[in-house]
């Protein structure tokens, strides 16, 4: 089966490639930018927007007027209208909201390049521990696996915690996986991460909780260096201990997401490899982060990744996962049918009052999800 499929690697740019990568970004922000507003004014005044080949056609003439827009990867600044386009167009069939401009003090700064040519060589290549890119030449790079299929794009990031990454997305061949018969409903849950009907039990790790206090202190020792630079009424950017301290609290921060992320990919795929159809409560994640009691740990344990990547994978592998209205699977006797508010004693005990029927509340609440799955 052919999938799109992504790779993610470390970059270690020179201080030269730096620059590049810099003038990249904001050269792609600027366009991206600069399309938006014109799109808006059109579309006040005509009740039309701008295509992405009227934008494209426009973007010619622009490099013309700004010669500095030409220093930089012509794949870039097409990728930018392409983004800007597509953003309507999921506005526009009410996916998401509507586009908003670009700020430079976003967390995370990005271009995403272009690679395949018809008919000749592709702009990226890789040899060793070096990765070939449009305008950058030959990048030293952490070449951790090999990278399978044709190479689309490629995306390159700059964190909050100053290094660079790049993401291949790639064109591949995945093999499906052995079927086994089995099937299974998930419960997703604070205290453990994942129950299964059949009684397997995944331990939430809380990696927040245990870098929270490291997390905490040099979150106060960034506010307090903040502070003092105000006192002496100079720029944040400017000031160096503030910015030293921002990048030790944006690590910590990536420890964090990048622990959970293993941790979430591990998992998912040991449950597609062992479960052919798989059931899942159809969870209304931004509604419950609401609930300011529970929004930190619900946050924490990711519930909409984790869904995310079993769907993909199931994709991939031709599994099959089952999303089921989630209304009262925590309150219905799995023995009896019985559903009432009382039959859930503790966070941990069900007992149902109709007929006795005793066990674990989240095993009981997963198998109701697996027979609600099978069912659909």
């Amino acid at each position: 089966m052919s999938v799109n499929k992504a790779y993610k690697f470390r970059l270690y740019p020179n201080k030269e490639q730096e620059i590049v990568m810099a003038k990249t970004i904001g050269s792609s922000r600027f366009v991206f930018n600069r399309f938006l507003s014109l799109w808006n004014e059109r579309f006040q005044t005509t009740g039309k927007g701008l295509s992405y080949s009227a934008c494209s056609n426009q973007l010619t003439s622009l490099k013309k007027e700004l010669i500095w827009l030409k220093e930089v990867d012509a794949h870039a600044l097409q990728s930018s209208l392409k983004n800007l386009s597509d953003s309507f167009d999921r506005f526009f069939k009410k996916q998401n909201d509507a586009p908003r401009f670009k700020n430079k003090r976003n967390k995370v700064q990005s271009y995403t390049t272009n690679i395949e040519k018809k008919n000749q060589q592709p702009d990226v290549s890789i040899s060793g521990n070096r990765l070939k890119l449009p305008k950058l030449g030959w990048v030293r790079f952490v070449n951790s696996r090999k990278v399978e299929g044709r190479i689309l794009n490629a995306t390159v990031r700059k964190n909050p915690s100053g290094k660079y990454f790049v993401s291949l997305l790639v064109e591949t061949e995945v093999k499906e996986k052995e079927k086994t018969g089995s099937t299974v409903g998930i419960d997703v849950g604070l205290k453990d991460f994942a129950i299964l009907s059949n009684g397997q039990v995944y331990k939430n790790p809380t990696f927040f909780r245990k870098l929270e206090e490291k997390l905490v202190k040099a979150q106060r020792i960034l506010s307090r260096r903040q502070r003092f630079a105000i006192q002496q009424k100079r720029p944040l950017s400017e000031a160096k201990n503030v910015q030293k301290q921002r990048t030790k609290v944006a690590r910590i921060h990536e420890q964090i997401a990048n622990a959970r992320t293993d941790y979430l990919q591990k998992i998912t795929t040991e449950i597609i490899k062992n479960h052919d159809v798989i059931g899942i409560e159809d969870l209304k994640v931004s509604n419950m982060l609401k609930n300011r009691t529970l929004a930190k740990a619900i946050s924490e344990v990711s519930w909409s990744e984790f869904r995310t990547m079993l769907e993909y994978k199931a994709t991939w592998y031709d599994k099959q996962v089952i999303a089921v209205d989630p209304h009262c699977t925590s309150q219905k006797c799995h023995s009896c049918g019985h559903t009432a508010k009382e039959n859930r004693q503790t966070q941990a005990a069900f007992i149902c009052v109709s007929c006795g029927h005793s066990e674990n509340a989240d095993i009981n609440a997963s198998r109701n999800i697996h027979e609600l799955a099978m069912a659909h």
